[in-house]
């Protein structure tokens, strides 16, 4: 049974000296604001069909985790159109089977770290500066690593520091941050983008954006780790970095907003090439090891689209597409080669509950012909590696309810159903039954006069 006692012991005495972010944002412009965030996820799975494991499979017997975040976000207006952001963090918690066994992991809370015990460190350390073109400008509100204030409507921005490549890549409205939205890795990202970061999601680096009324182009290029899943980075930024380029258009369509993000990357790590290990394993008789023939500089790319459109001003929908090489080691997100997923959110209206969300969401992932045919030979990837396996694409069927229980704090009751985990026909389904409490308060400076 989920602890739930335990959760709210952690997350209720950490918001009772803050001011909630339910209250209407001031008049532009904020030169501050503070914003904090706790986030606990409870989560259980029981037994499931398992005639065989390996040594980073998904254990069969029932576990029961908790996570735990908790964040600041400091953002200061140095100057006209330059912003700084500082988010200290800490996280703490441990996954099913130490996060192995699913290649869409069910918390996306979660980093894969190897202590469950809370630490701090620095989630983002940044600056940013926009350069505007023209007298439009566009209002934005305040927010969480946002200040409020007009910017202007054609600019271009340069952002240069550590944070998520998520931050500003592979936006959605409905499916974008596991701390009040869908849970699962590859739901809240595109599974098939393997993009720049530490154990814990993070990195350093430079976004450029040019933006207008209703486009957005994106580059960044950010420091990859040394190894896969490492916590350090590489110091080779010439020969191994991560590059992201994304174009965005935003429509609007009976008078509700949408959007559509194609997404490309190209990264190159000291990774190696699942081919070449099967192929020496095969040569000398053994088990395939991809760590066994890393080499600086390899090639990994691939491309994502993610669309949203409201359909009303309660429901909306979403879809995400996902496609990378496969023939590259998985480095620094997840183990998915291929994506293809929808959902739909609706908000509480029609049962006088406006503030509450239920949505639901189905993942189909998969893997290339020469990715799964390292599995089956007993190779391991960073998360995945069940001795062998009978392939099969891994479906994730993923449903929420968030309720909203007092100004600044949400509780979700979360299930996920998944056949076929880890690509393996022969083990599986799971069910995992999660619960999250969620915590959210903003101070911010008086309205300016």
């Amino acid at each position: 049974m989920i602890a739930l006692r335990e959760m709210l012991a952690l997350l209720v005495p950490l918001g009772l000296f803050a001011q909630s972010n339910d209250t209407p944002a001031p008049n532009p412009p904020e030169n501050w604001n503070l914003y904090y965030q706790a986030t606990s996820i409870g989560q259980h799975h029981g037994t499931f069909n398992s005639p065989y494991e390996g040594p980073l499979s998904l254990q069969d017997s029932p576990e029961s985790d908790v996570s735990i975040t908790t964040t600041l976000f400091f953002g200061l207006r140095l100057g006209p159109g330059t912003q700084f952001y500082f988010d200290p963090e800490i996280a703490g918690g441990r996954g099913f089977s130490n996060v192995d066994g699913l290649a869409n992991p069910s918390n996306g809370e979660l980093p894969r770290v190897a202590s469950a015990a809370p630490k701090p460190y620095i989630a983002r350390l940044y600056v940013s500066h926009d350069f505007g073109f023209g007298d439009a400008v566009e209002h934005v509100e305040g927010d969480e690593n946002q200040l409020a204030g007009d910017r202007p409507m054609v600019r271009y921005t340069i952002t240069a520091g550590r944070f998520s490549d998520s931050d500003f890549f592979d936006g959605n409205n409905y499916s974008h941050d596991p701390r009040t939205q869908f849970m699962a890795w590859g739901l809240m990202y595109n599974g098939a983008w393997d993009y720049p970061a530490d154990t814990r999601g993070y990195t350093w680096g430079i976004v450029n954006e040019f933006h207008t009324r209703n486009w957005s182009f994106r580059y960044g290029v950010a420091a990859e780790p040394r190894v896969a899943n490492g916590g350090r980075f590489d110091r080779r930024l010439f020969v191994d970095q991560g590059q992201t380029f994304e174009e965005e258009r935003r429509y609007s369509l009976n008078k509700h907003p949408g959007a559509i993000r194609w997404l490309q990357y190209l990264n190159r790590t000291r990774s190696g090439s699942y081919a070449e290990a099967v192929h020496l394993a095969e040569q000398t008789g053994t088990t395939p090891d991809v760590q066994a023939i890393r080499r600086p500089g390899t090639l990994k790319y691939g491309t994502g689209i993610s669309f949203d459109q409201e359909l009303s001003r309660d429901v909306g929908i979403f879809s995400r597409l996902g496609w990378n090489d496969g023939k590259t080691e998985d480095f620094a997100f997840t183990a998915i080669d291929r994506l293809a997923e929808a959902g739909v959110s609706m908000k509480g209206t029609r049962w006088r509950r406006k503030d509450d969300v239920v949505a639901t969401a189905f993942a189909a992932a998969g893997t290339s012909g020469v990715h799964a045919v390292y599995l089956a030979m007993g190779g391991l990837d960073f998360l995945l590696g069940d001795g062998k396996l009978n392939y099969a694409p891994e479906y994730l069927w993923e449903s929420y309810y968030t309720a909203h229980v007092v100004r600044g704090f949400d509780a979700t009751f979360d299930v996920q159903h998944y056949n076929n985990p880890a690509y393996n026909h022969d083990r599986g389904p799971v069910w995992v039954e999660s619960v999250r409490l969620h915590i959210e308060f903003g101070i911010k400076p008086l309205a300016a006069k």
